[in-house]
Parts: structure tokens; C-alpha cells; sequence
């Protein structure tokens, strides 16, 4: 429990990625897809995200990296790109300014101690930042943390999207003043 209160206290450092955090942040991913699969959550594998998907969010400025203490915590993609499933979505505000959440990704060395939630607090005052009027994202639906998460900080759902690995939830928040 002391270890939890610890990390939970701790500084996470944001920042864009760079081609320095290209290896911890794809080993990140690789490990807590194993986690994922060994606990019956097959949203990810190795099609995607692949290292290329993360070298291209990286080149196009849209790869962050959460760091504790020089390692790599956290990791996601914030831009304004939807998939084309994203037209089966009945958002809520249809003409805001938004972006969107990709690839949100806790370390499984990092999990169950907060910093999921601390990231998308920390995501949604950056979009604010940025001229966001909403957050947008996809769950998948078969992932109950991630679900658990969203609802918790007051994301809706507004659809459905059916990828390649099945269905996802299209949610979607205001954000406040």
C-alpha cells in the first residue's frame, strides 16, 4: 500500500516523443499487450500499434510520453484525425472544436495506480490549451479498465465503430470552461 501512496504522489512529466523514447515507449506497448491478452483483452497485437504507427505519430508531432522518474509511465497520440468509422457516432456536439485520443497506452508496470486517470485530466487541459471545445475517443469494448476509466471522468458513449478487432465504443466530453 506504501508503494501505491508513493507513486500516486509522484510527478509525471509530459512531453512530445522523440526518436530518443522510440524503443522504451514501443517496448511499453509490447508488454502491456501481453498483459492485456493474458487477462482476455485482445484490442491490440502485433499489426497494431506496430513501431511504424508509433514512428509516424512521433514524426507528426503527436506522440506524447509520461515519464516517473526518467521511465516511461504513459503514452498516447492527440490530434484531430478520426477514422471513417467515426461518422457512426451521434455526437453530442457535432460542431465543436475537438481532438481526439489515440493509442492511450499505461505501462503494466505503471497500472492500477492512478495514472490513467491523471493522464486524460492532464490530456483534457492540453486540448483545452489548444482550442478543444471535446474530447473524443474509442473504447474497445471488451476492455473493462479502459470503459471503467472513460465513464468515470464523464466521457459519454455515442456509437459504435466496428474495427478489426471488433466493436468499440465512440465516446465523447465536453469540456468545462
Amino acid at each position: 500500500m506504501f508503494f501505491l501512496q508513493e507513486v500516486f504522489m509522484k510527478k509525471i512529466e509530459f512531453t512530445k516523443a522523440d526518436r530518443n523514447d522510440i524503443d522504451e515507449i514501443f517496448d511499453m506497448f509490447r508488454y502491456t499487450i501481453e498483459e492485456m491478452n493474458a487477462n482476455g483483452i485482445p484490442q491490440w497485437d502485433e499489426i497494431y500499434p506496430c513501431r511504424d504507427d508509433l514512428l509516424h505519430d512521433m514524426e507528426q508531432q503527436e506522440l506524447y510520453v509520461g515519464k516517473i522518474e526518467g521511465k516511461a509511465a504513459v503514452a498516447y497520440v492527440l490530434n484531430q484525425k478520426c477514422d471513417d468509422e467515426y461518422q457512426n457516432g451521434t455526437w453530442l456536439y457535432p460542431d465543436a472544436n475537438y481532438y481526439v485520443i489515440h493509442r492511450l497506452c499505461v505501462s503494466s508496470h505503471f497500472q492500477k495506480q492512478g495514472i490513467g486517470t491523471r493522464t486524460v485530466q492532464y490530456i483534457e487541459e492540453q486540448a483545452k490549451n489548444m482550442g478543444a471545445e471535446t474530447i473524443r475517443l474509442d473504447a474497445f469494448t471488451l476492455n473493462p479498465h479502459a470503459l471503467k476509466l472513460y465513464e468515470k471522468l464523464g466521457y459519454k458513449e455515442v456509437g459504435v465503430a466496428n474495427f478489426r478487432k471488433g466493436k468499440f465504443y465512440l465516446m465523447e466530453k465536453k469540456l468545462s470552461g
